[in-house]
């Protein structure tokens, strides 16, 4: 017997039993070694303090789609979860919660802070597992991973190694960005940008040696002019040529310092002239390098103005700008200022003005590495996907700078590297030295910076799985086949994957990049927390249910293109659930009696709409193998939600009743059999995109069980065999013709909806079929199209003459003609022809316009201008064919 649904779908207790069925189970589990072919894709490890957010939601999903796909394919599936340390944002974390205790981390020391931080971890962090378990996720999770756990520190400090032998790592004072606050280094990800409004001041340098004579130099930061060790011009601008090679004094320290030429400079910009302070600005230091300049910090690790800012010492930068713009204007030295926007970067934790700062510390020489992982693109060892962003990754690649690898704080993976006090050598070894490696002094001390979170993230796709130790993970998993992230991280973590895999690996560590968009509101715009506007996933999970929301996702998730997401189309696509529930209620109560195994399908004789269905099904089985191969998730979603919604629930099952009810036992085996196939199948098909409501609904389905039955006999809907197309049930004529069939209801219910007759009431209708072909299949279809159109009386012939006061559509070859009399209002039906007359004259101007155009007719293919011929004169004939019922509407009226 059957297992009987409930009347209404209710998501949350159908996803937390299923789910912690699916774990205790082990089908989220990866063999190590097996016979089936592998597929592996790992997690973007999420921070071990984040919550999860639209992006989490649309990156995973994304993923579990492929990993349950593959799954149900046969592949032996590898889905490698973990999480990040996320050395600040960690860090910060427990310093809040030692400020509300009124401690700091200085008074605890760094042991006592370090074994503080594990504290929090495995109380608190990580909840984001738990809310990715409640998206579906279908990871590994008894692999899960830490960027610090025991196995992928010993990754790192390989690396670390590793590269410090190979030259690849150095120590130096160089520009990096810098919180005052976190008094830390920052990568480039790390610095939000914010538009503000700002100025541009025009500031006087006197030329020295010509008294009077002074150049005009604009900046939007007046107090790191203490810092300028020179003025640059490009070296192709005639207005200063005479310039080049001599010297100016800088305002207010009265520092001679010299007029460099140099391209870097924009002769559009201000006035042709910049300060040059190679200490505080990347392009600076670029052009300092390059001219041999001076590097003056004139910040402490703070931001406060340092000895060398001179009489400012002691300020911050706010303090000292106004204090500078006013001693200056009071020199005479100020020639304007003027209104300037301005983008201010800020630490991504404290929000505090992040400053270009002159600072040593350790760095990859990256351009050996980018030049393997750029040719493996451009070779296609690995693809990029959207393919415009391969000119992304190539820009940044070939425009690349060395990797700033330390930070200064205490959540991390420490440096392995020591000082000696005694000979001021560095070593570096995988074991902690008790001696310096190269004068054996005792008086060694380890470096206190820690790695930054990107370069235990770089090794991820290998060090997850086991290396440095060649496991049979790696020999089975690697490379992985696919990564799915955002475009935000292509250069930050993406280009350092495909760098460090190539170099400790000799191998890409994935094969395809998909890069998905962002998901922003309905308008469009990016979800933050300062408008107001964000969507939290947990919230429409509660609301919706997860298969809802995962759906959504999918089906907005076309290439290249951001996601506006609204929670009416969340709760658009639980209605998409309710009608799978409902269709799949509809099939369980008439398959009463019904056993799969005991009937052979070979034996079967299928009706047209039997045939059409199965065709249909096939297609989108082609289909969606197809666009999920290409990561084309919303064409996948849209080709599931069509066949769902528009062929099998709104035809077919409508047309499996008047079988059901009243056809010969025959007819209802064939009936039953095909609707239990297709929904069997139908299920299997949307289980990627809606995992709980599928297994729910699969598990009450009866089985057929043995051999080439699609593994139907299996005890989850997760591991049984994903539909895929099938010669055998291609039918196209049927299918073809089953489509006319379908497009004469769709005209009689066009005419009942136009004319607003009540769907009970039961109208006369006529068809005049223009050949004996489709005469010979509206007879043969009679009974479906009586009962689907709800007709009383049905008349069908060759060219039949139209009545005085019938309303008329046209499908194909076939007239259709309902007697309107004590049926319908005549004036509306006028207004009605009219609209359609004037609807078909736009489409015969276009085709005409199209078919009188020289360009079009020489050049195109003569196939496809016969079909647009063909095209004109179809709709020419369905234009008489209205005006003709036109004219007799107008005639009843007199």
């Amino acid at each position: 017997m059957n297992k009987e649904l409930a009347k209404g779908y209710e998501p949350h207790d159908v996803e937390k039993r299923w789910y912690t069925e699916w774990e205790e189970k082990g089908y989220f589990r990866a063999e190590a070694t097996s016979d089936k072919k592998p597929y592996s894709i790992v997690i973007p490890p999420p921070n071990v303090t984040g919550a999860l957010h639209m992006g989490h939601a649309l990156n995973n999903t994304l993923q579990d789609i492929l990993c349950r796909w593959k799954r149900m394919q046969g592949y032996n599936v590898l889905w490698m979860p973990g999480t990040d340390h996320a050395g600040i944002a960690t860090q910060n974390v427990v310093e809040r919660q030692l400020a509300g205790e009124k401690k700091d981390r200085h008074e605890l020391g760094r042991d006592a802070f370090i074994e503080r931080v594990w504290k929090w971890k495995a109380e608190s962090g990580g909840q984001i597992i738990g809310q990715l378990k409640r998206l579906g996720a279908s990871c590994d999770w008894e692999r899960e991973r830490f960027t610090m756990d025991e196995g992928l520190s010993k990754a790192v400090r390989t690396v670390f190694v590793k590269l410090f032998e190979d030259g690849l790592i150095y120590r130096d004072n160089r520009l990096i960005n810098w919180c005052p606050r976190c008094h830390t280094a920052l990568s480039d990800i790390e610095v939000e940008h914010e538009d503000k409004k700002g100025h541009l001041w025009h500031i006087r340098y006197p030329v020295v040696g010509a008294p009077g004579s002074y150049v005009v130099v604009a900046t939007t930061r007046p107090e790191t002019m203490l810092g300028d060790t020179a003025v640059a011009v490009h070296p192709d601008d005639e207005r200063y040529q005479h310039l080049i090679g001599k010297k100016v004094i800088l305002p207010l320290i009265n520092r001679e310092i010299p007029v460099v030429a140099d391209e870097y400079v924009d002769r559009e910009f201000g006035t042709g002239v910049v300060k040059i302070t190679p200490a505080h600005d990347f392009n600076d230091f670029e052009v300092g390098v390059r001219h041999g300049l001076d590097r003056i910090n004139i910040l402490d690790e703070s931001g406060i103005i340092n000895a060398a800012g001179h009489q400012y010492e002691g300020m911050d930068c706010p303090a000292a700008r106004t204090r500078i713009v006013a001693e200056l204007e009071e020199a005479g030295l100020l020639e304007k200022t003027d209104d300037h926007p301005m983008s201010v970067g800020g630490c991504y934790r404290c929000k505090t003005v992040v400053e270009p700062y002159l600072s040593l510390q350790w760095y990859v020489k990256v351009a050996p590495l980018a030049e393997r992982a750029l040719a493996a693109v451009k070779e296609g060892k690995t693809r990029i996907l959207p393919k415009q962003w391969e000119n992304t990754y190539y820009d940044w690649m070939e425009n690349i700078r060395d990797w700033c690898i330390s930070r200064q704080i205490w959540w991390g993976h420490r440096i392995p590297a020591w000082f000696c006090d005694h000979c001021g050598k560095v070593t570096v070894a995988m074991e902690d030295p008790t001696r310096c490696a190269h004068c054996n002094s005792d008086e060694i001390r380890q470096e206190t910076d820690v790695l930054d979170t990107w370069f235990s993230s770089a090794l991820w796709p290998f060090s997850t799985m086991g290396w440095p130790d060649r496991t049979e993970e790696l020999k089975t998993f690697y490379p992985t086949s696919c990564l799915i992230t955002g475009f935000d991280i292509l250069f930050f973590w993406v280009a350092r994957m495909m760098m460090m895999g190539l170099h400790f690996m000799d191998e890409v560590p994935f094969r395809d990049v998909y890069i998905h968009a962002l998901v922003r509101d309905a308008q469009g715009q990016k979800m933050s927390k300062s408008k107001g506007n964000v969507i939290d996933p947990l919230t429409v999970i509660d609301q919706y249910g997860t298969d809802a929301f995962r759906f959504t996702l999918a089906a907005f998730a076309a290439q290249g293109r951001d996601i506006k997401l609204a929670e009416e189309r969340i709760s658009g696509y639980r209605n998409f659930c309710n009608k799978v529930w409902n269709a799949a209620r509809f099939t369980l109560m008439n398959l009463e009696g019904f056993d799969p195994s005991s009937i052979n399908p070979a034996e079967l004789k299928y009706s047209q709409g039997d045939q059409w269905i199965l065709h249909r099904l096939n297609e989108t089985c082609r289909m969606v193998d197809e666009t999920l191969t290409g990561y084309r998730y919303n064409e996948s979603a849209m080709a599931l939600y069509q066949f769902t919604w528009s062929e099998f629930c709104d035809w077919y099952l409508e047309l499996s009743k008047q079988d059901l009810y009243n056809g010969t036992p025959e007819r209802k085996q064939t009936v039953q059999y095909v609707l239990w196939y297709t929904l069997e199948n139908l299920l299997r098909l949307l289980h990627p995109f809606m995992p709980f409501i599928t297994e729910e609904i699969w598990q009450a389905l009866p089985k057929r069980q043995g051999p080439g039955t699609g593994d139907q006999g299996t005890a989850t809907i997760m591991l049984a065999e994903y539909p895929s197309y099938s010669d055998s049930h291609s039918f196209p004529q049927a299918a073809a013709d089953m489509e006319r069939v379908m497009a004469v209801i769709s005209g009689i219910r066009n005419i009942r909806g136009e004319m607003e007759v009540p769907p009970s009431k039961q109208i006369a209708v006529i068809l005049s079929c223009a050949g004996g072909d489709s005469l010979r299949l509206m007879k043969h279809n009679e009974a479906a199209i009586i009962s689907l159109a709800r007709i009383s009386d049905l008349a069908i012939g060759q060219e039949v003459e139209k009545p005085e006061d019938a309303s008329i559509q046209v499908a194909g070859d076939i007239q259709i003609y309902v007697p309107l009399k004590g049926l319908v209002n005549v004036e509306e039906e006028e207004k009605r022809l009219l609209k359609e007359i004037a609807k078909i004259e736009k489409e015969i101007e276009m085709f005409s316009k199209k078919l009188s155009n020289p360009s079009f007719v020489d050049r195109a293919p003569a196939d496809v201008v016969a079909k647009e011929r063909q095209k004109l004169a179809e709709v020419t004939d369905k234009k008489q064919v209205l005006e003709e019922s036109l004219q007799k509407i107008v005639k009843l009226k007199v």
